[in-house]
């Protein structure tokens, strides 16, 4: 039974809770959280990165790997984290993130390989190895930094002994001077927890006595217990494939990935061959050096290079896998692993939301719908449970959400400059309208009035997904008007999982969604909206609330409303995304706030601009609807042409005196 305009007047806790709510996932009781786990949608969220290898190699399937280098800057890391998603959309197996003792690397510091890497896996749902190196290092402080990345998710390590800072190695007493020393050393302290990776060289490391003795010791670090190696970089397919074939005569079994460097520019190439101390082919230089100030030539010339060395590699029916070294680039890495047929880019998603890979994540699958554009502040916030809602969302009446003070954070961040969302959202906001305008400029992808096509909004950094462009002219319509929309959903009806646009989980299921709108809008339409949804209940829930709190709610017994899920073959029902009343009060907060932290403070204090945001943050509403006759037509538009209809009704006469229709509502806003 709908309970009608229900109040729920405070009762939530703010910021994080004891761990004894934590541990619950969201306060569930430890009988229900003790109830078995549904089976994980996605094997390879639970594989070691060493099975998925395997698994891999014996499929017959094929797969690339992509490394990078902490950046140096601030700015920098918000750049490579965008990197990140662009270049995840491929589908690597796994990224590296190196180790530079020069950096920092094992501080919290946003430039550190360390802070990198653990973005990676938690907020951009990757893969990752990190490495380490023994230069300049105690014993006890790689054993720090190991159960560092280990409470940080992460659970591969690439195991190196590290350039000198000066010309030579000097003893370091107290630490490892060898790689297999360090190997020994993770093994011996964590046992099996990381997969552990190693390096390798094709034509043998510069300071080895011999070719032979190098392999000797390359057989000694996989003995103490490597997992895989990743090789140097090499020019020539044959020097490779020679050198695999001498692995596997002294008995080293496990993958070897050949590391494959796709030549971008000339000083890029000579700094990348002082560093590994390798010599050009004189086929390649002859080619380079009369090109060498054309950047463009150059970096034709290697995807070219880069892509008849890796078809040799892969024909030979002996390589399954391609570690490339990015230098950070996208361009050239992209375009060799498009010619090679190795760069996917799957429209079918695993869940409805961006997943971490964080272990302790791996079984989470459900969520609630309000941070479907935020999925990196959503998994900022509940960093600290223990664990995480799986099967269904449960009874959430203390769901412990952090409290997201720390905007400033470099993966929370817009990927914009402030002089880009200035030309988008506006540099001088002349009233509400002009808001309206940028939201509806969002909407349709057109450019505002000073030709600058709006991007992104404080609560979606990317352009509109695919699934919500279904909804393009009801959006626009209602934007236009000032209904604010920052979330929505079309209903679905048993649409094949395999769908390019709201398609989810494994070929052979079937999806469906309950249609939902998010929006902010004044109070005025939020005293219509009250008058015409009655006639809607009780198919319809919804929920109101303003930035001080006070709310109003239909919503039965304030339990979860599930807006999707999917029915796959052997599998129990999954609900990835629902409806949560108690989450919503603490989206709210982060909702409201983004009017201010990333739109108001664009602008000068006491600005007309600036107090534009303000009086939409102080005075709005945020709203959500819900249409639970999915199979149905949605009505949630038909609701919203009602409120305007009765905002456009002309005001009648009663006894000699105007009343407007809205008015004359008996529901009352919160207060």
């Amino acid at each position: 039974m709908v309970n009608h305009g229900q109040r729920v007047d405070g009762g939530w806790p703010s910021g994080r809770s004891d761990s004894s709510s934590t541990s619950n996932s969201g306060g569930e009781s430890s009988k229900e959280s003790s109830r078995c786990s549904t089976p994980v949608l996605d094997s390879d969220r639970s594989d070691r990165l060493r099975d998925k290898m395997r698994r891999r190699a014996e499929s017959g399937d094929r797969w690339f790997s992509l490394e990078f280098f902490p950046p140096r800057t601030a700015g920098g890391a918000v750049n490579l984290i965008s990197r990140f998603d662009r270049m995840g959309s491929g589908g690597p197996l796994f990224i590296d993130i190196t180790w530079h003792p020069a950096g920092d690397p094992g501080s919290d510091k946003e430039t550190s390989s360390m802070m990198i890497a653990s973005t990676a896996v938690n907020y951009c749902g990757l893969e990752s190895v990190l490495h380490l190196t023994c230069c300049n290092q105690t014993k006890d402080r790689i054993t720090a930094y190991l159960a560092k990345a280990k409470h940080l998710g992460l659970k591969n390590i690439m195991a190196l002994r590290g350039d000198p800072v000066g010309s030579d190695w000097e003893e370091e007493e107290e630490g490892f001077n060898y790689a297999v020393d360090l190997v020994k050393h993770i093994r011996s302290e964590f046992n099996d927890y990381f997969d552990v990776c190693v390096a390798g060289y094709p034509t043998g490391h510069p300071e080895a006595a011999s070719y032979e003795d190098d392999l000797r010791h390359l057989k000694e670090k996989v003995d103490a217990g490597a997992d895989f190696i990743i090789t140097q970089l090499f020019f020539r397919a044959d020097n490779f494939l020679k050198f695999l074939e001498d692995c596997r005569t002294i008995g080293v079994t496990c993958p070897v990935l050949p590391g494959i460097f796709p030549i971008q520019g000339y000083q890029s190439l000579r700094q990348l061959v002082k560093l590994s101390k390798l010599e050009v082919p004189e086929e390649i230089t002859r080619v380079i050096e009369p090109i060498k100030d054309n950047d463009a030539a150059i970096r034709n010339y290697g995807i070219h290079q880069a892509v008849e060395m890796c078809r040799v590699l892969l024909d030979s029916g002996k390589v399954p896998g391609l570690h490339f070294y990015t230098l950070n680039r996208e361009v050239a890495t992209i375009e060799v692993l498009r010619q090679l047929g190795l760069w996917i880019e799957d429209p079918r998603r695993p869940l409805p939301w961006a997943v971490s890979a964080h272990p302790k994540r791996k079984v989470e699958d459900v969520r609630p719908i309000f941070w479907a554009s935020r999925p990196k502040s959503y998994i900022y916030r509940t960093q600290d449970w223990d664990e995480f809602p799986n099967g269904r969302w449960g009874n959430s009446s203390s769901p412990a959400f952090g409290e997201l003070n720390d905007y400033y954070l470099f993966y929370l961040k817009s990927k914009s400059s402030k002089e880009a969302l200035l030309k988008m959202w506006g540099e001088e906001l002349k009233n509400e309208g002009s808001v309206f305008d940028v939201f509806t400029c969002y909407i349709t992808a057109q450019p505002n009035r000073n030709g600058h096509k709006v991007m992104c909004l404080p609560w979606n950094d990317e352009p509109l997904a695919p699934e919500t462009n279904l909804l393009k002219d009801e959006l626009e319509k209602v934007n236009r008007r000032g209904v604010l929309t920052i979330n929505s959903q079309p209903n679905i009806n048993g649409k094949p999982s395999t769908d390019p646009v709201v398609g989810w989980g494994p070929a052979g299921g079937y999806v469906f969604q309950k249609a939902y709108l998010e929006f902010f809008t004044s109070s005025e339409n939020v005293t219509a909206l009250l008058k015409v949804v009655k006639k809607y209940e009780p198919r319809v829930n919804y929920h109101i609330v303003n930035v001080h709190g006070q709310n109003l709610t239909n919503a039965p017994d304030m339990q979860p409303n599930a807006v999707t899920w999917g029915i796959f073959p052997g599998r129990e029902i999954v609900q990835p995304t629902v409806v949560d009343p108690v989450s919503f009060m603490y989206w709210k907060d982060e909702a409201f706030g983004l009017w201010i932290e990333q739109w108001a403070k664009l602008y000068e204090d006491e600005s007309p601009s600036r107090m534009i945001i303000k009086y939409i943050h102080d005075n709005y509403f945020l709203v959500n609807l819900v249409d639970n006759d999915f199979p149905l037509e949605s009505c949630l538009w038909r609701i919203i042409d009602d409120m305007f209809e009765l905002l456009d009704t002309p005001p009648q006469t009663l006894g000699g005196e105007t009343q407007s229709s809205v008015t004359q509502s008996s529901e009352t806003l919160p207060e």
